[in-house]
């Protein structure tokens, strides 16, 4: 089968991603649409050797087609994805807004594909905060052997986690340092550039970030209600790739040779542990590699009934 796909918000970093992927995958689509606010129409995109024309998302008739893939913000979200999913579109949103909604499905496909099998009463499916998803595909192996009680994890991420416009303003600050110039914090609530930076989001009444409660509250959804979790968040200046230290205390005795094992047999993981120079990854190595399979990606269509 071939499937018509939109994607709203095209002409930011992660929309153009999604049409990348979608072409490196060589995912079955007889038409892809981009899609963005009316003062981006006619801006071109790439997807694969062609080049898209961005329409209008507030004028674009969704009949007939059968993915809509979002990332334009919670706002748009919220207004655009009812309407999207009312005309019979499946919608795969990637912004905070529908993430906590008990009538949509919070999805990692390596992970909890398998709640799609209760339905989608809303017509959307929401994928977590970027730091969770890469935690959870790592924590579910182990949970299922071992069954994690506690989870302390810290975060390393990457400027691209705050757009085009954290990447421009790294950019920006470290040649105006290199030049003696003035640097100047826009996007940030301080300066980025050869420094670290541990606020993310929103600040909360508990004196967490909203980033750190993002990563308590979705692994809860997404994992195990039961687990406990604290989170630190902290930007760090590199352009792409985030990067996580996770510490947990499991219900069974494990090992860390026990640990490598599972982690070895799980999907969407890569185990790179050589315990000498270089032998380690970094987020310079990691940055475009993608450990995740076809099977899983065919089993998300299925269990979509696409």
């Amino acid at each position: 089968m071939s499937y018509k796909v939109a994607v709203v918000g095209a002409t930011g970093n992660v929309g153009r991603e999604m049409l990348s992927v979608l072409n490196e995958r060589a995912f079955p689509a007889t038409e892809v649409v981009a899609l963005a606010s009316s003062r981006s129409v006619g801006t071109e995109v790439s997807f694969g050797d062609s080049i898209l024309k961005v329409k209008a998302l507030e004028h674009y008739d969704f009949t007939g087609t059968d993915i809509c893939l979002m990332s334009a913000g919670s706002s748009v979200a919220k207004e655009w994805a009812p309407k999207i999913a009312a005309q019979g579109t499946i919608v795969i949103d990637n912004s905070s807004f529908w993430r906590m909604d008990r009538d949509v499905p919070l999805v990692v496909p390596e992970v909890n594909a398998h709640t799609l099998d209760s339905g989608m009463k809303k017509g959307i499916i929401a994928n977590p905060n970027c730091s969770t998803a890469q935690l959870v595909v790592a924590l579910k192996p182990l949970h299922d052997k071992f069954g994690i009680k506690r989870v302390v994890v810290s975060t390393y991420q990457s400027v691209s986690g705050a757009g085009k416009d954290g990447m421009d303003e790294l950019d920006r600050q470290t040649k105006s340092i290199y030049s003696l110039g003035d640097v100047v914090a826009k996007k940030f609530t301080k300066r980025i550039a050869f420094n670290l930076i541990p606020h993310i989001d929103v600040f909360m009444e508990d004196g967490f970030t909203k980033e750190e409660w993002k990563m308590n509250v979705e692994t809860k959804k997404i994992l195990d209600p039961k687990i406990k979790l604290t989170a630190t968040c902290v930007r760090v200046p590199v352009f792409i790739s985030h990067s996580e230290s996770v510490n947990i205390e499991c219900e069974k005795p494990i090992t860390a040779d026990a640990a490598r094992d599972v982690l070895r047999n799980a999907p969407g993981v890569i185990v790179i542990d050589k315990r000498e120079n270089g032998g380690y990854v970094t987020p310079h190595e990691a940055a475009g590699e993608d450990a995740r399979s076809e099977e899983h990606t065919s089993e998300l269509q299925s269990r979509l009934h696409l």
